[in-house]
């Protein structure tokens, strides 16, 4: 089971249950503690996943995961105004009001993104 690890900033002007919502929507086993910064910790990456698929994004998950990896784990950021619509974007770049930093942790992480992301099918408009 992987180990997913998140930490998000929350800003004097935002809602802390809803920047929880937004980590929740996405990994809905998370549990989050803490106020500035927010940390987030979750076992479970099947309706993030999920929604790789839904939104045929899984080709460019692919690539953000597999450019985040370092050793047993892989990095990357996500878009927070984005995610509380239960939706994926990848931050790149600063954003105002800061992003969800997500690292998940698993003893075969290039499996795990194989998983998460496999590689694009002619369905899906890949090669």
């Amino acid at each position: 089971m992987p180990d997913i690890r998140m930490v998000v900033r929350c800003f004097p002007t935002e809602e802390r249950a809803t920047i929880a919502e937004a980590i929740t929507k996405l990994f809905p086993d998370a549990v989050v503690e803490g106020d500035d910064p927010m940390t987030a910790r979750a076992g479970s990456v099947d309706v993030f996943a999920e929604q790789l698929a839904r939104q045929r994004i899984r080709s460019a998950a692919r690539k953000m995961l597999r450019r985040g990896m370092s050793g047993e784990e892989t990095h990357f950021k996500l878009n927070k105004q984005v995610a509380s619509l239960g939706k994926v974007s990848f931050a790149v770049g600063e954003q105002p009001l800061g992003d969800i930093e997500v690292v998940i942790r698993a003893e075969d992480i290039a499996r795990l993104i194989d998983v998460i992301a496999p590689k694009p099918s002619s369905e899906e408009g890949g090669s």
